[in-house]
């Protein structure tokens, strides 16, 4: 079973007035449905567009595994316990909130600033907040969340070239950008694929393209 989900469909959000404007793939804050409250681990995906001098002042999560990647600029990040760090394109962070924790996400550089940010359920509540930045993650290197039985897959194709889908109970394929053709589905900037108990999917890109393939094992 594979459920595209396109770039238009997402929910608006943010506040364009502060410079913030966001897009919703899963039901978040306001725009409450449902039927659209997660897929496997993953509960947000989020794509985030900060204007210069913009940002999210602090606020707390707890209970989820926060992971973001950053598409063009730099997110400066502070959090309750002590760490501050600069993100940058082709870097992965993530923050494992555990029973608590406080940060505050802004764009303190003078370029515009967009960056994706997937939140995943994790197996287990609680627990000591962990922090980790992955600086300049290679292509293909799988980066694993075992807290919410999940494995990120960053794939950069040039146009023409094909890559293998793992093969898993659930995957979510974000498109970062681009155009990739999915078991026959085109999929460009903002489109995703909510994808179970499928084997053997390829995609293939059709201009150079960017994704963020989510592999999980059973819910």
């Amino acid at each position: 079973m594979m459920d595209v989900r396109r770039a238009g469909e997402r929910y608006r959000g943010g506040d364009p007035a502060a410079g913030i404007e966001s897009l919703h793939a899963f039901s978040f804050g306001p725009h409450y449905d449902p039927d659209n409250l997660r897929f496997g681990a993953v509960i947000a995906c989020n794509e985030e567009r900060l204007a210069p001098g913009a940002g999210f002042d602090e606020h707390p999560h707890s209970h989820t595994e926060i992971v973001t990647w950053v598409v063009e600029g730099e997110l400066t990040h502070r959090d309750s316990t002590g760490h501050t760090s600069v993100i940058r394109p082709g870097d992965v962070q993530r923050l494992s909130a555990g029973a608590g924790v406080r940060h505050v996400e802004r764009n303190d550089g003078e370029a515009p600033l967009v960056f994706v940010q997937m939140w995943l359920a994790p197996r287990e509540p609680g627990g000591d907040p962990v922090y980790e930045v992955v600086h300049g993650i290679a292509d293909s290197t799988p980066y694993a969340v075992p807290e919410a039985g999940a494995m990120l897959h960053v794939r950069r194709l040039n146009a023409g070239e094909r890559t293998a889908v793992p093969d898993a109970a659930h995957l979510y394929v974000h498109v970062v950008r681009g155009e990739v053709l999915l078991d026959g589905e085109e999929l460009g900037p903002g489109d995703a694929a909510r994808i179970a108990d499928v084997k053997d999917l390829e995609a293939v890109a059709v201009t150079g393209a960017e994704l963020l393939v989510w592999e999980m094992t059973p819910w």
